[in-house]
């Protein structure tokens, strides 16, 4: 074979891989767009806990129906990633992964009033919840995010209850959303925007403090108030 045939079956052979990596790329593309929708529908479904009280469990009901869609979607993300290649598309389902830490996590605290576990988010959405060179699964930040995430949306929820009269949900918000950032500050965090996530979660918190300050110098916290800690899942 000549030096200059060579060259040329070389070079067929990058462009051969370029094109198998761009199929990819493009399945890659079209799945997330499918579950990142599912997440969009969720997030609006939701938003009914802010107005309305009794649509809160029909909602949690609904986005569960939505998370059984988007366990089927992962699937198929599952098995058009090759395991060795997991890193390497990361970014692309990322942020949306993220979205859903939150979304699931903030539904298991209104059904339930408690922290939803890195393991039963990554079972929800149909991954691994074990840390893999290769392979699909949850990253562990991408669930921390997703838990910082959620603690904003309390934040608000704890504000329109009150202009609702549920003067115990901003109390029931202000010792869980306490608890988590007790826990997140037992991480020696490295990731740079995880841990800005985190510096932001003392604004919250405050918020939340201010809520509960203002009904009590106004007389308005339930006077039996349950003691003890929320619950939350290990």
């Amino acid at each position: 074979m000549s030096e200059n045939l060579r060259i040329n079956q070389i070079f067929s052979d990058f462009q051969k891989q370029i094109d198998e990596e761009q199929e990819l790329r493009e399945a890659i593309r079209v799945i997330c767009k499918d579950i990142d929708q599912i997440s969009r529908e969720a997030t609006t479904i939701l938003q009914v806990i802010h107005h309305n009280e009794a649509g809160i469990m029909p909602a949690c009901q609904k986005v569960r129906e939505l998370f059984e869609k988007a366990r089927e979607g992962y699937g198929k993300l599952k098995e058009a990633v090759p395991a060795k290649d997991y890193y390497k598309y990361q970014d692309r389902w990322r942020i949306m992964t993220q979205r859903y830490c939150f979304l699931i996590s903030l539904t298991i605290w209104l059904e339930q009033g408690i922290l939803a576990t890195h393991e039963t988010i990554a079972e929800i959405l149909g991954i691994s919840a074990v840390e893999e060179k290769e392979g699909f699964h949850l990253d562990i930040e991408d669930y921390l995010l997703g838990v910082l995430l959620m603690c904003p949306e309390l934040s608000r929820l704890a504000v329109n209850a009150v202009t609702r009269g549920d003067y115990n949900k901003p109390l029931q918000i202000s010792k869980f959303v306490m608890e988590v950032n007790a826990g997140f500050r037992l991480l020696n965090l490295k990731n740079d925007f995880l841990r800005k996530r985190f510096d932001g979660l003392k604004y919250e918190v405050k918020k939340i403090e201010e809520v509960v300050y203002d009904l009590s110098i106004r007389g308005l916290l339930p006077r039996n108030e349950p003691e003890g800690e929320v619950p939350v899942q290990a």
